[in-house]
């Protein structure tokens, strides 16, 4: 009898210059070396030259220390964390439309519990927004499917680490913390 392998996700946050075509060359790091993308998210940081990508990969401590070692070789990335999935915040955003019908008390109130927020309402549609974890997100959207789950979108994930850790802590190149901190 085989073993089951379970394969965990792993989130990489990336600090690189905030410069055209940075996320082309990160993402273009991944594709080159066959590496896939489950979730991808870009921001500008609290100082404006620097944006911070966070990753969200499949695969063994072995593959994800590869892909770390592959983007610390780009010349615009500046630090790369390994957030450790135990002791970060991470947050996902979906927005969800259900057929509501006869049915919209019950989705309030499914809304109501997981805390979604009533974005958009029609005669037969209501559309929610939901902001937490995959975990949160997905279970939301399999209570709807029986009420009619027309249509969904969601964003990559957004993640810290807990307590008072930086992703400036991980970078060697350059002195940039003076001028971030």
């Amino acid at each position: 009898m085989r073993g089951v392998v379970i394969v965990q996700s792993n989130v990489l946050s990336v600090l690189v210059h905030n410069q055209p075509g940075v996320l082309v060359r990160v993402a273009g790091m991944f594709s080159r070396r066959g590496f896939n993308i489950d979730s991808l998210t870009v921001g500008v940081t609290q100082d404006p030259d620097f944006s911070r990508i966070t990753v969200t990969v499949r695969g063994n401590e072995a593959f994800v220390d590869q892909v770390k070692k592959q983007i610390e070789k780009l010349v615009e990335v500046v630090a790369v964390q390994i957030l450790p999935l135990d002791h970060s915040v991470m947050r996902g955003m979906a927005l969800l439309k259900v057929k509501a019908g006869d049915n919209r008390t019950e989705v309030l109130k499914l809304a109501e519990i997981f805390r979604a927020n009533v974005v958009d309402i029609s005669g037969t549609t209501v559309t929610l927004e939901i902001t937490g974890d995959e975990g949160k997100i997905n279970a939301l959207a399999e209570l709807l499917v029986p009420y009619g789950l027309l249509e969904t979108i969601q964003t990559g994930l957004v993640a810290l680490e807990r307590g008072e850790n930086t992703i400036y802590q991980y970078g060697e190149r350059e002195n940039y913390e003076q001028n971030v901190l």
